[in-house]
């Protein structure tokens, strides 16, 4: 467990603990997640597409969603981002809305990885895009 090559769940973590006399509490609680400028800026045009984003609306995205994961299948090289080109593929072949909602609004690091390759450029209008580079500040 020390060296890292054994997983430790919380049941773990607890009978370990309970050993020396404490026990494992888990608090939930909110936390401000900080982000770089560039991740920041990728986070924010997604969440400014992500509320129109339905079945519908991913049908007439199609042709742009295609053509840009063609031209970035072509100038992408290594992992994760060939893998993610892959996975985002996948997510629109299969219309799924709920999937590409949680990579397109997620802090996860895989969410993060994702929209570094995301094909959805070219959906927001220029004004719109101008108003979110204002507010993350460019």
């Amino acid at each position: 467990m020390l060296h890292g090559r054994i997983v430790m769940s919380d049941v773990m973590l607890d009978r370990l603990l309970s050993c020396m006399g404490y026990r494992l509490e888990v608090v939930r609680r909110p936390v401000l997640v900080s982000l770089d400028h560039s991740t920041e800026r990728r986070w924010r045009m997604h969440q400014a597409l992500v509320s129109r984003l339905s079945p519908e609306s991913l049908g007439e995205w199609r042709p742009v969603l295609s053509r840009n994961l063609e031209r970035l299948k072509k100038s992408t090289r290594g992992e994760p981002h060939l893998g993610n080109l892959d996975r985002w593929c996948e997510l629109v072949a299969s219309d799924d809305v709920r999937g590409i909602r949680r990579v397109m609004t997620g802090l996860d690091t895989d969410s993060v990885q994702m929209r570094e390759v995301s094909p959805f450029g070219g959906l927001l209008s220029e004004d719109e895009r101008q108003r979110v580079l204002m507010e993350v500040g460019r």
